[in-house]
């Protein structure tokens, strides 16, 4: 139902061998590393390098997290550019376990508002899984706009929550005080302070440092801002490649058993 989530949602990052297989282990040890802080899991997103990941890597890293979840929700991220083959794959996710989708609009910098909606709703229409709207420009080429946004939360049931990661703060804060019912997530560490009012934070600093994000969520105060931004700093999440950044730090401490990105990955 919306408004249950809330908290530290933590994009996983997908632990994979050199051969890129997912390891199963590592993501094992990944949920261990940081349950006890979080609300749910949303393994395959953008910081698991979710666009890059091949049909078997995509199952296997949400059906890992799913069989090892403990109770945590698991919001499956696809990022898949038209509308049929995001609802194939929902509907995979769905058969897998997953407690929600999260989708991005359809690529193309062309895209409209209308076809925004329509693509939600073709979703909606198809299976019955709950959808998370995630809300960026970078990958998809387009960004959905507000009144977009409060139709779709408005005329589409089962919309659960949006990962707000237009890096507009102003744009956030407006969606947080719509009053939708709809619970909003940051996915900018680095606007956190200027974002009081949401219900969570989606971001790739949960895979290393979740307490770190709660305790920013409960007293967003500068200091605790300049925090933040400096772990971040330290360890390449405000870079381009962050996902690889992340990896490398989760290695070093024995979390994961390679560091292995999907473009060094070589095959079997």
């Amino acid at each position: 139902m919306p408004g249950t989530y809330s908290g530290t949602v933590v994009p996983l990052i997908t632990p994979l061998d050199e051969h890129g297989v997912v390891d199963e282990q590592s993501v094992v040890r990944l949920l261990d590393h940081i349950r006890a802080e979080v609300t749910g899991f949303m393994p395959a997103l953008t910081s698991g390098e979710g666009w890059k990941l091949d049909a078997r890597q995509w199952q296997d890293v949400v059906t890992y997290t799913v069989r090892h979840a403990g109770g945590l929700p698991v919001l499956a991220g696809i990022q898949l550019p038209d509308t049929a083959a995001v609802i194939d794959r929902a509907r995979t996710a769905a058969a897998i376990g997953a407690d929600a989708v999260v989708v991005t609009t359809p690529f193309g910098a062309d895209v409209t508002q209308d076809q925004i909606v329509e693509h939600y709703e073709a979703i909606r229409a198809a299976l019955d899984i709950p959808i998370f709207l995630y809300n960026e420009e970078a990958l998809s080429g387009n960004r959905i706009e507000f009144d977009t946004l409060i139709r779709i939360c408005k005329e589409i049931p089962g919309i659960v929550g949006i990962k707000e990661s237009s890096g507009d703060a102003a744009f956030t804060r407006q969606m947080a005080g719509a009053g939708t019912g709809i619970p909003v997530f940051e996915g900018w560490e680095n606007l956190l302070v200027d974002v009081r009012g949401v219900d969570g934070f989606i971001g790739p600093l949960a895979n290393l440092e979740p307490g770190l994000c709660n305790a920013m969520l409960v007293d967003p105060t500068p200091d605790r801002q300049a925090e933040i931004n400096t772990v971040c700093e330290r360890y390449g999440v405000f870079l381009d490649d962050w996902y690889r950044w992340v990896k490398k730090e989760l290695h070093r401490r024995g979390v994961i058993s390679s560091p292995t990105v999907h473009e060094e990955a070589k095959a079997a």
